[in-house]
């Protein structure tokens, strides 16, 4: 019923777009209404996030809009990067969401915790969603040892190609890169700096795989960032290939729910749009408008086969959410 419930505030386009893919993410839509219920806390970015998603789901009309206010009021007293009247960047906001839920759930979990003694880190929700972890190979040439450092990530940054899908933009960002001259590597095996193959791997897939198309580069010559509206396909279903050896879950399928678009030409100047699946439908949320669209119309927002830098819908953030 609540399925058709819009987000609409003033120039916070960045921030209704993320929000209503977080929403249409099941697993974390369901956290969050559940945090809703606990006890009242004094008002956090998550107490106004529950209450905004409590109102969405409660709302009675099958189409409507509900203002993010008390949300948005929240957000600019606590980061000051999102006090204006400015368009922001979603890929920005949705990081600082999401850390900032985290630590919120850190908080509140050591709280609870100091009264036993006990003050490790905690996993929260938010990393049971979203988190993932890479593995950085290092293989010294020399003496073949293989070293091995993890990194955890919330969302995965890709670059992009001209023409391309985002299986390889995830391939490429496993590529094999060649250490050598004078970027070669210290081996602790042979204790000295040797030439060495470096790529990074998957070792732990995520519940819900956020994957942010680096759209925006800095151009030298124009001293500004420009939009690289470049065509890449995203699938409604995908299998990451770049999995490592012992990888947890390396079969891991996952079905897209939600992207995050950005139309317009640059970083600054443009406005986002947010496509959901729902019930088996698409539906486009543009702010205060709700339509349901086809699945072939998803196509319109890979981006532009042509022009670089010309004025595009192209989809900017990706949700994918694993079938198991």
């Amino acid at each position: 019923s609540a399925v058709r419930t819009a987000l609409g505030f003033g120039n916070t386009c960045y921030c209704n777009s993320v929000l209503q893919a977080l929403y249409f993410c099941r697993p974390f839509r369901e956290k969050v209404l559940a945090y809703k219920v606990q006890p009242r806390r004094k008002e956090s970015l998550l107490t106004c996030l529950a209450d905004l998603f409590n109102s969405i789901a409660t709302q009675k009309k099958k189409v409507g809009v509900i203002p993010p206010k008390k949300f948005i009021s929240r957000l600019r007293k606590e980061n000051e990067l999102f006090d204006n009247y400015m368009q922001q960047d979603a890929h920005e906001f949705l990081n600082y969401l999401l850390n900032t839920i985290a630590d919120l759930l850190q908080e509140e979990k050591s709280q609870e915790r100091q009264q036993n003694g006990k003050l490790e880190a905690q996993q929260t929700w938010v990393h049971e969603i979203f988190q993932g972890t890479l593995t950085n190979e290092t293989r010294c040439l020399n003496c073949e040892a293989v070293s091995s450092k993890d990194e955890d990530f919330l969302d995965l940054s890709v670059d992009v190609e001209q023409n391309t899908s985002i299986t390889h933009c995830l391939r490429g960002f496993s590529n094999t890169e060649t250490l050598c001259s004078e970027y070669k590597y210290y081996c602790e095996q042979c204790r000295s700096k040797q030439e060495a193959q470096k790529r990074m791997r998957v070792k732990k897939l995520p519940m819900i795989l956020a994957l942010h198309l680096k759209r925006f580069k800095y151009m030298d010559q124009l001293h500004r960032y420009t939009k690289l509206s470049y065509r890449v396909v995203f699938p409604l279903e995908l299998r990451l290939f770049n999995t490592s050896g012992d990888a947890t879950n390396p079969d891991r399928m996952y079905d897209l729910v939600a992207v995050v678009v950005h139309c317009g030409s640059g970083p600054n100047r443009g406005h986002y749009i947010t496509i959901v699946k729902s019930h088996g439908f698409w539906l486009l949320f543009d702010d205060d408008i709700v339509e349901k669209i086809d699945a072939q119309a998803i196509e319109e927002f890979y981006g532009l086969t042509s022009d670089i830098s010309k004025n595009s819908e192209s989809g900017y953030i990706l949700f994918y959410q694993s079938r198991d």
